[in-house]
């Protein structure tokens, strides 16, 4: 059969030869059964008008509902936000504490509102809140310093271990991990430990090791030998100067076959590791080397 006897069957537009020879075809009766169902079917009624307002009907249910604020009514809301915004950030600013920081091999010198001066050594922190200081000369403390203070109201100083109080005289607090001393140069200090208050007049000290107290020494100098950059000790556990060590050079310090419960007793530089080093390792019998920022301290028989 040629491919266009079809098209030309369906509009009646074959020969007679040709209606002949589609009919012999094995395709004929089937469209002919096709033919024949087609023209029994009927399109189903379609009103253009009703369908179009209908579509309108269901758009203008589905549409979004918005509600016209006032303008003024909208500034209002707003204007009451930034309000409330502005005020939370003047009292939140405003309660927040000042704070100094000193990192390892780092000193930092500070002057509080009433001009008492604090003298951070290296590893350290104060904070303080300059708005209320007229109210509360209180300084939190995180590791060691110096102070200064102008006299006046009572003045504070609180600390994880223990609380200082003074009226004006000068004095060092240290508050290390498990290390806490207390040492009075001028007037005098009062320190409260573990619910215990001590009254330190110039010249005298207060020692605590792992919440213990300890016969502490006398100091013999009018200001902390940190600050003329030299460390001090007298029968102090050797941790907590391998422990100042590394915090006056920021390095990293490392230890073998060493008994660091040993009581040491001496002074090392704070500006010379390796006079610092010689000054530490000779009176407590160890040897060391020295690898970059790491220091290792070994006992003189381990090979």
């Amino acid at each position: 059969m040629q491919e266009n006897y079809l098209a030309k069957w369906l509009s009646g537009e074959l020969s007679e030869q040709e209606l002949a020879e589609f009919k012999k075809s094995a395709e004929y009766a089937s469209y002919q059964k096709l033919k024949e169902v087609s023209s029994s079917l009927k399109a189903p009624e379609f009103d253009v008008d009703q369908a179009l307002a209908q579509l309108k009907e269901e758009r203008i249910a589905n549409a979004p509902k918005v509600i016209v604020l006032n303008p003024f009514k909208k500034f209002l809301r707003v204007a009451a936000v930034i309000a409330v915004l502005m005020t939370g950030s003047y009292f939140y600013v405003n309660t927040l504490d000042e704070s100094v920081t000193t990192q390892f091999a780092e000193r930092s010198e500070v002057v509080l509102p009433d001009n008492s001066e604090i003298i951070l050594n290296a590893g350290s922190r104060i904070s303080y809140s300059e708005k209320n200081w007229d109210k509360e000369r209180n300084v939190n403390l995180k590791g060691e310093a110096f102070f200064k203070v102008a006299k006046g109201e009572k003045f504070t100083v609180s600390t994880e271990q223990g609380t200082i109080a003074v009226l004006g005289t000068q004095f060092n607090v240290e508050n290390r991990d498990g290390f806490f001393e207390v040492t009075c140069y001028e007037g005098l200090v009062s320190v409260t430990f573990n619910g215990n208050e001590t009254k330190l007049p110039a010249g005298s000290s207060f020692l605590a090791i792992n919440q213990k107290i300890m016969d502490a020494s006398t100091p013999q100098t009018a200001q902390p030998s940190w600050m003329n950059n030299e460390s001090s000790f007298e029968g102090i556990p050797l941790d907590y100067v391998l422990s100042e060590l590394e915090r006056q050079f920021d390095i990293k310090v490392n230890t073998e076959n060493v008994d660091k419960n040993l009581l040491f007793t001496g002074t090392f530089s704070n500006t010379d590791l390796k006079m610092a080093l010689k000054s530490i390792s000779t009176p407590a019998r160890m040897n060391y080397k020295i690898e970059g920022d790491n220091v290792l301290f070994y006992a003189e028989k381990t090979p």
